[in-house]
């Protein structure tokens, strides 16, 4: 008895199910295959946007990177040229690190900075009027900056400059009566 009522009750289960339920589950694959395809664009769409967001954030701390090591060699320059007279200018960043007109060590620059754009050494600026000397670096990189205003009385001169390269840290001896 027990088995013949088990037997009804998978006839009754199965006799009430109509075809058209068994249907929609396989069309409802279909669906959540599309939904499923659908939300992976979204997301790969929001990564891509959140990418660019972070790559302009990188190059403005770059850019900030490349003021103030800019800025610091302008500086050394400066202390430099101001520390002994007869002014004169550096021949090498080296003589930054250790000034030898002085008998015990002194430090224009505490360490040779790399430039952020491009993660190579600084070009240096020449002045062939002052004997060839160092008056300031830039960096080789012809990357357009992403902030071309809001500069600081240092680097003014900055202003709609299309390139990095054109940032010339440079100092001259007006560079100090400015100030």
């Amino acid at each position: 008895m027990k088995i013949s009522n088990c037997k009804l009750q998978i006839a009754n289960l199965t006799a009430g199910t109509p075809h058209s339920a068994l249907r929609t589950s396989h069309s409802s694959r279909g669906f959540t295959y599309i939904a499923l395809l659908v939300a992976i664009i979204i997301i790969g769409i929001s990564l891509g946007a959140a990418g660019k967001y972070w790559q302009n954030v990188m190059m403005r701390e770059k850019e900030e990177e490349l003021l103030f090591r800019g800025g610091q060699y302008r500086l050394a320059i400066e202390r430099y040229f101001l520390a002994r007279p007869p002014f004169q200018y550096p021949p090498s960043i080296d003589e930054l690190l250790k000034d030898s007109r002085f008998p015990q060590t002194k430090r224009h620059l505490r360490q040779k900075y790399k430039d952020p754009i491009t993660n190579e050494d600084f070009e240096v600026f020449r002045d062939q009027m002052k004997g060839n000397r160092i008056i300031g670096v830039y960096s080789k990189s012809e990357k357009e900056p992403l902030r071309t205003s809001g500069f600081d009385e240092s680097n003014k001169d900055f202003e709609g400059k299309k390139a990095y390269k054109e940032w010339q840290f440079i100092f001259t001896q007006q560079t100090v009566t400015r100030r």
